[in-house]
């Protein structure tokens, strides 16, 4: 495997590498920000701890708020302080938010451009133990589909908190997709982050691979393996769902001639709709969706969860060739 040396990765292979969840990148990051600005507040629907809210709470009490469990209240109230001038930073599950609560996070936040950050925790298959009603696989779609909303899909700990930093930095509606389980560490503080763009990890000509999230370490590993087998696989990680880095895609497209976009998420309306809407209107190329085949989850551990639906590195190996091979 070829790394991109610009990205200033950690080795992705190494068994040393630090293991965080999202969530606390977002909870770390969001207690920095509190010190910076004071206008900074923070809201959740009776699940500050398990969002990572707890240590901006235990810093500043006085600027936190459990509204109990009741999403579509959490994002009112948010909503509210917001039109007063502060900046809110709201977190729950990303089965009730946005799950329950969507439509007044499309009327009070996004029509009135409200200047609210929304955590989405625990998403996708990962959440594994929590079962298929918590195991949600439709919230980039629901999101990324609103106008003026930011959707950020952070890949491990280092970049949810550039993720968080990057939605306090900018005015407007935000939504930041955090995941329950730890991730390995594979980016640094060096590692570019720009909101709308694509970092490619891995360098390659055959086929390129386009994953978000908990998705882009298991192609990192892919990867390697098929570079041991004379398969050149390109990696890039797409963190900014709401707008995508339609040049780079492109480019990467002419290059490789092949993309799979890889994620924990719905085939519909996710990452894979996102660059198939971007590519449709300027090259062709062949793409293969690759994610959760619209069906719900299931009990279970979210590695045994993801390894089902193909979502590890013997998944990915396996759709990759099932590509090559079509020629």
């Amino acid at each position: 495997m070829r790394l991109n040396p610009q990205m200033h990765l950690n080795d992705p292979l190494s068994p040393a590498l630090k293991m965080a969840a999202t969530r606390e990148g977002f909870g770390e990051a969001l207690a920095e920000i509190g010190s910076m600005d004071a206008n900074v507040v923070a809201l959740s629907s009776d699940v500050m701890g398990s969002v990572q809210i707890g240590k901006f709470a235990e810093k500043f009490p006085q600027r936190a708020f459990n509204v109990g469990v009741a999403e579509q209240n959490l994002v009112a109230v948010a909503a509210g302080l917001a039109y007063a001038g502060k900046t809110p930073f709201i977190g729950a599950f990303a089965a009730f938010s946005p799950g329950r609560n969507w439509e007044q996070i499309r009327t009070t936040v996004c029509y009135a451009e409200a200047n609210v950050k929304i955590e989405g925790s625990h998403a996708g298959l990962d959440v594994g133990e929590d079962g298929a009603t918590h195991q949600m696989l439709e919230d980039i779609a629901l999101m990324r589909c609103l106008p003026n909303m930011l959707v950020l899909s952070p890949c491990d700990y280092e970049e949810a908190k550039k993720c968080v930093y990057a939605a306090w930095q900018r005015k407007g509606p935000a939504y930041i997709r955090c995941t329950r389980g730890k991730l390995p560490t594979i980016t640094t503080a060096q590692t570019p982050f720009e909101v709308g763009k694509l970092n490619l990890l891995a360098e390659g000509e055959d086929v390129a691979l386009v994953a978000t999230g908990n998705m882009v370490h298991p192609s990192l590993l892919a990867a390697d393996a098929l570079e041991k087998e004379g398969i050149s696989v390109a990696v890039a990680n797409c963190h900014t769902l709401s707008q995508m880095d339609v040049e780079s895609l492109v480019w990467l497209a002419k290059k490789c001639g092949r993309i799979i976009t890889v994620e924990d998420h719905q085939v519909k309306g996710g990452l894979g709709s996102a660059v198939a809407e971007a590519l449709s209107e300027r090259c062709q190329c062949r793409l293969r969706r690759h994610g959760v085949q619209m069906q719900f989850g299931e009990s279970g551990s979210g590695a045994q969860l993801l390894a089902k639906h193909g979502l590890g590195k013997e998944g990915i190996i396996k759709v990759i060739k099932e590509e090559m091979e079509r020629g």
